[in-house]
Parts: structure tokens; sequence; C-alpha cells
């Protein structure tokens, strides 16, 4: 069994990789507000999400949001809020994208009443 990210560590992380993936988006020419540099950070968010807690998940979305934001659609570093709802989809689309996947990922208890397999 794999220890999971503390939400703390899953947050840096994140940070971390969401600043990495800036020069890898500019030489393909992707800095500008197009739905491939919007699937690259959520691809970013369920790498994380998938060795995080489910409940870094909250963390993850928002720190991949914030470079999206500032460096991807509006540059420099200049976060923008001109369109609230467009930017809470992003928000939601990239925590969803986390959680889905450390929910997918996350050891399963077994059932209660199920049968335990002693020979593993």
């Amino acid at each position: 069994m794999t220890a999971r990210l503390a939400p703390s560590m899953s947050a840096a992380l994140a940070l971390t990789a969401s600043a990495v993936l800036l020069p890898a988006l500019a030489v393909l020419g992707e800095l500008r507000p197009t739905w491939v540099a919007l699937a690259a950070y959520a691809a970013l968010c369920a790498a994380v999400g998938g060795r995080s807690r489910p409940s870094a998940a909250p963390l993850i979305g928002p720190a991949a949001w914030l470079f999206h934001n500032g460096f991807v659609e509006h540059r420099h570093g200049a976060l923008d809020l001109s369109a609230p709802a467009a930017e809470a989809a992003h928000v939601l689309l990239l925590t969803a994208a986390a959680l889905v996947a450390a929910l997918l990922a996350a050891p399963r208890a077994p059932r209660p009443g199920g049968r335990y397999d002693l020979a593993a």
C-alpha cells in the first residue's frame, strides 16, 4: 500500500508542477486561453490528485487555477476575475479532476460481511 500525500504537500506539489507546466505550454505556443492549456492543467490536477488524499482536492484545483488564470489567460501573473462564472467553472473543473483521481486511487476497504481472501 502506497502512502498518500498530505493535503499540504499536495498543494505544494500542485503549485510546483503548475509552474513547471508553463514553459512546456510556451514551447507549444499555448500560453493563451485555449482548451489545450485548460486540459493540460486538468491532467496535472488529476496526476497530483492520484497521489493525494481526497481532502487535498480543494487545494490542488485552486493552486493550478492560479497559474492558469495568471499566466495562461492574462499573462504576467495578473489575476483577473472579470468573468466570475467562467473562472468559477475553471476552478470547479480543476478541483473535480483532482477529486476524481484521488477517489479512484484511494484504497478500498472490504465491505462489511464480505469475505476475506486469506490466501493472499
